[in-house]
């Protein structure tokens, strides 16, 4: 156990506050430091797949969080040119025990802040980190206009631009992979199918799923380009940028995109997967250690099952031994989602008109004969459920 071990998380996002609810239960004394000024999170949508809802389940969040967000009946790709459904993937029929949930990113927040609070944790907003240098005793933390603080333990879970990350590895600049995302929320009526909908086409594809009992509608869409566009996910952009981007593809997906008030647009950038997860008395989670591009849904899950196991090591193994631990079990899992997510992009964007006909048809065919053997080529991934590990 950690029984008045102080440690101090870094970054109130999913991740911060999984890892803070999961060591407070272990008796640690937890304080996250989040730089803005108040917890909030921007308009966006969450799939949660089996894997994440264990590590919900085992901090006893699982009901609530199910109140909070709405079941994915099933993953159907469609083509975005011709508008026919290319597969439909029933999760209900072929994975009827299967908790794959579809939230809006604040109320999964809320869910984890709450839980952190309610175990004790200290959240201090408004503490920017500005430098951090870690020792084999302690770690310091200098806060923008607050000065510096001595610490036992820190974990980074301050996201792509993580100063941890930093200080463990050196300067690291990532790459441009020539692909572009938006994302918007669009008003809905209720009646959208309560499932994930991939619209494939040449160079681009785009996600839609419903949110909040299908009062709204999650739209990420994706688009190679050689122009360079800023990380920072926070940027507004024109929706007539989206629909012109789109502006091939068939009735039904033009009708959401036609009804885009707002969106942001953000460059999708490479980042290698840390090298070194910890050192001294510091480790790092979530995008701070594995950063991934959206194409498996697993960016916040990854981040779940971090926090779990970061906490299980330090309990098992204490500060000084558990996050090699922690780093030793979660590496080679985070390398293969990530490694996963790269290549799923190109199955989306086919250019060449045989080789999306030849693709598509190979779908089509197996969804008719062999759906289970489409979802089985994932079950390491969603079924996978760390807090039993």
């Amino acid at each position: 156990m950690l029984i008045g071990q102080e440690i101090t998380i870094v970054g109130g996002g999913i991740g911060g506050f999984a890892a803070a609810t999961a060591l407070a239960l272990r008796g640690a004394k937890v304080t996250v430091l989040e730089q803005a000024p108040e917890i909030s999170e921007v308009g966006a949508g969450l799939q949660i797949g089996q894997n994440g809802m264990a590590v919900l389940k085992a901090l006893g969040l699982d009901e609530i969080a199910r109140e909070r967000s709405m079941q994915n009946q099933a993953i159907r790709l469609m083509d975005g040119l011709s508008g026919k459904e290319v597969i439909r993937l029933d999760l209900e029929k072929h994975r009827p025990n299967q908790d794959f949930r579809l939230f809006h990113r604040a109320d999964l927040l809320d869910v984890l802040e709450t839980a952190a609070r309610e175990a004790g944790v200290v959240v201090e907003t408004g503490a920017k980190l500005t430098r951090v240098d870690v020792s084999e005793s302690s770690a310091k933390l200098t806060i923008e206009g607050k000065g510096e603080r001595e610490v036992p333990f820190v974990i980074g879970a301050d996201g792509l631009h993580s100063l941890v990350r930093e200080e463990l590895n050196g300067p690291k600049r990532p790459f441009f992979t020539n692909q572009v995302a938006w994302r918007a929320l669009i008003p809905a009526d209720g009646t959208d199918p309560s499932e994930a909908t991939v619209w494939m086409g040449p160079h681009r594809h785009m996600v839609t799923y419903p949110l909040r009992g299908g009062s709204v509608i999650n739209l990420v869409a994706v688009e190679e380009r050689q122009e360079w566009v800023e990380e920072s996910w926070n940027r507004r952009d024109d929706p007539d940028h989206l629909r012109a981007a789109f502006m091939r593809y068939s009735k039904a997906p033009r009708a959401l995109l036609d009804r885009v008030e707002t969106v942001h647009v953000w460059g999708l950038f490479r980042h290698e997967v840390a090298a070194k997860w910890h050192m001294g008395r510091a480790a790092i989670l979530g995008d701070a250690a594995h950063p991934t591009l959206p194409f498996m849904a697993q960016g916040a899950v990854m981040a779940l099952e971090d926090a779990w196991v970061l906490a299980e090591s330090l309990a098992a193994n204490g500060l000084n031994d558990g996050p090699a631990l922690y780093q030793a079990y979660r590496r080679a899992r985070a390398v293969r989602i990530v490694e996963a997510a790269n290549k799923n992009a190109r199955n989306y964007h086919h250019a060449n008109p045989v080789a999306r006909f030849i693709g598509f048809n190979g779908l089509r065919v197996m969804g008719r004969t062999s759906p289970n053997t489409v979802l089985e080529r994932f079950d390491w991934l969603y079924n996978y459920d760390v807090t039993k590990a």
